[in-house]
């Protein structure tokens, strides 16, 4: 991947309370993945013990119906989550919980970036607005 082809990274940070991960969700995952439109470049899932130490789990059989839930993220490492971000994350959650972090590449931007640098022009700033920053901003819209 180069500069000019590589769209924006993201991550986010998943609470699971109890510790629960039922697959659910991971379909919607991997079909964003088959279409190009992401490409997941870390994927960890930790629990956070009583005692507050955390460990990584490894990827399962979420839904229980017999088939590795995440077979093709397996040992998907792009080295830029370590440690540390794992602890930063896992100290957002409960003892009892798990996080699962997940950092991806938005490959939709990719070309339309590069197409832009050939025109001449320069990404000089990127930026996520907080969902609940655009719902508030949106309820605010509607009451007016």
């Amino acid at each position: 991947m180069t500069q000019l082809d590589a769209g924006p990274i993201d991550y986010l940070a998943l609470e699971f309370p109890g510790a629960r991960l039922n697959g659910e969700g991971l379909k919607e995952l991997v079909d964003l993945t088959e279409r190009g439109i992401i490409r997941i470049l870390d994927l960890v899932v930790a629990v956070v013990a009583d005692d507050g130490s955390v460990a990584a789990v490894a990827l399962a059989d979420l839904d229980g119906d017999g088939q590795l839930d995440l077979a093709l993220f397996e040992g998907v490492s792009s080295g830029l989550l370590d440690e540390e971000d794992i602890a930063q994350s896992a100290a957002l959650v409960k003892p009892g919980d798990a996080v699962g972090l997940l950092l991806y590449e938005n490959t939709w931007a990719g070309p339309f970036v590069t197409a832009m640098r050939n025109a001449g022009a320069e990404v000089i700033a990127s930026g996520r607005i907080p969902a609940d920053d655009v719902v508030a901003a949106l309820d605010a819209l509607e009451s007016a």
